[in-house]
């Protein structure tokens, strides 16, 4: 497959490693399955696995490489697998912070333009979850795009998307049926040839459904959502990028049970930047918006201007990034980061050195 049909541009051409050209190819990295992942590039699309040296690095506390990224990859013969030497750059990435007591940063894609945030019109419909993908897309560095699905099954759909609209900001609000087909057209225009799209949501919101008619045939399962809750089950159970008719490329994912924000202050910031605006205009810079005389926070809240639900949303996701930031030590992470590239450097002077002999 052409590179550029993967997503290939000038950013990952810049960023190759110059010793590497001789010896390794690109690829991108198509799906992963426990420990395996599938790449494609100017070759037939084979299984690949880590190279010792991405394995040390990742050891150490460096890249694993994830769904849409660009690797460097070498073939030895009679092996059919193709092995990864090392992770390009990332333009972009999609994190969370891992389920459990450990906080611990979870890549869950990369290189990605545009998320397609997909959020269900049934009894599922939560604003306030979305305001929580909204921060993490603009963290990322991807263009949201919220996509109401299961209109066909909605009585109000005018109520629901301008609830939406009132915390989407910039980020346009589409109203569609997956199922039906209902106004799915409208999404072409966001659908840029080249560019990564993926799909974003909690189970049972319709993705796989989305997929499937974006792609123009069953290639993801579907499954029943329960009337009781509106809960689906996971019926994609890895991720997957795939190449639409019209030259776009779309990732779908696994639904999301919880969605644990890392390291996303500035996408915070982004997402309620009309809470931010307002706690500028406040007269003391250390307000805590309760009694203190002229708070314009309070004042928004008093006469209906700010929305009660949506100020609390903002002060619960600025008091999680303010815990998390106090469990991950930045002088930690500093030396570990030390650490990968001081591995790095070793590893390339051993391989200069066998090259020499």
């Amino acid at each position: 497959m052409d590179l550029k049909t993967l997503g290939w541009n000038e950013f990952f051409e810049t960023n190759r490693v110059e010793e590497n050209r001789a010896s390794c190819v690109p690829a991108r990295v198509v799906s992963q399955h426990r420990g395996l992942w599938r790449v494609a590039g100017a070759f037939a699309e084979c299984w690949a696995e880590p190279a010792g040296k991405l394995r040390l690095a990742a050891d150490a506390g460096g890249v694993w490489p994830v769904v849409g990224d660009w690797v460097e990859v070498s073939f030895a013969p009679p092996s059919e697998r193709a092995a990864m030497q090392l992770v390009l750059p990332r333009r972009s990435q999609f994190s969370r912070a891992s389920p459990g007591k450990h906080v611990q940063q979870q890549v869950i894609a990369a290189n990605v333009d545009v998320a397609l945030l997909v959020v269900a019109l049934d009894g599922d419909f939560n604003v306030r979850r979305t305001e929580r993908y909204l921060a993490q897309c603009r963290e990322a560095g991807a263009r949201p795009v919220i996509v109401l699905n299961k209109a066909d099954a909605c009585d109000d759909t005018g109520l629901k998307i301008g609830e939406m609209e009132d915390v989407a900001l910039d980020a346009p609000v589409v109203s569609i049926s997956g199922l039906t087909g209902e106004n799915v057209e409208a999404l072409r225009e966001f659908l840029v040839p080249g560019q990564t799209h993926i799909l974003l949501g909690s189970s049972g919101t319709g993705k796989s459904t989305l997929a499937n008619r974006l792609l123009g045939e069953m290639i993801q399962d579907t499954g029943e959502v329960r009337e009781s809750d509106s809960k689906g089950r996971h019926t994609t159970t890895a991720r997957q990028l795939f190449v639409l008719p019209g030259g776009a490329l779309l990732m779908d994912t696994p639904g999301l049970r919880e969605l644990q924000l890392w390291d996303a202050g500035e996408g915070v910031a982004q997402t309620f930047a009309d809470i931010d605006e307002l706690v500028g205009q406040c007269r003391f810079q250390d307000c805590t918006h309760g009694a203190e005389p002229g708070c314009a926070v309070r004042a928004a809240l008093d006469d209906g201007t700010l929305d009660a639900a949506r100020f609390e949303s903002y002060g619960r996701l600025q008091r999680e990034q303010k815990f998390q930031q106090g469990k991950v030590d930045p002088a930690a992470r500093r030396e570990q980061k030390e650490k990968i590239v001081k591995l790095m450097r070793d590893v390339r002077k051993r391989e200069k050195h066998d090259k020499r002999k």
